[in-house]
């Protein structure tokens, strides 16, 4: 049995309407179907679900660092912090960064739903740590 890849993220969501325009607006996600209590929307070739959970915790693992990271062009972190900004979104306080490790914007969803936006790729991260972190194991 050999994994193909990702399929979908499936996101709760307290307000349907909402967390439909929260993914739009951000991420200029296309909405391809909508019912009472879900939708489905194209991120990017990412399938994202939404589904509407109600009288559950919300921000259960605010103080956790899980997230979902997506990648965008280093000539595009101003723009995109702009673009949250102006969207009103919760953005979020990154852990400390060496300017080697690449740049990242960290912000929540209406749900708390943490995300980021980061130019590094998996190599840029492990040269950096390869550099600065002599201490660890990597398994080439």
């Amino acid at each position: 049995m050999d994994i193909k890849g990702l399929n979908h993220f499936l996101f709760s969501v307290s307000n349907l309407e909402k967390s439909i325009s929260f993914y739009e607006n951000v991420f200029d996600a296309k909405l391809l179907v909508k019912g009472k209590n879900t939708a489905y929307l194209d991120l990017q070739g990412i399938w994202l679900a939404l589904n509407v959970e109600k009288d559950i915790p919300r921000h259960e693992i605010s103080q956790s660092y899980t997230h979902i990271a997506f990648t965008i062009e280093e000539a595009d972190v101003e723009k995109m912090y702009r673009k949250l900004v102006d969207l009103n979104v919760t953005i979020l306080s990154g852990r400390p960064r060496d300017k080697k490790d690449k740049q990242s914007i960290y912000f929540s969803d209406p749900d708390g739903h943490k995300l980021e936006f980061h130019t590094g790729t998996l190599q840029d991260r492990i040269a950096y740590y390869k550099q600065e972190k002599p201490y660890m194991e990597f398994y080439d």
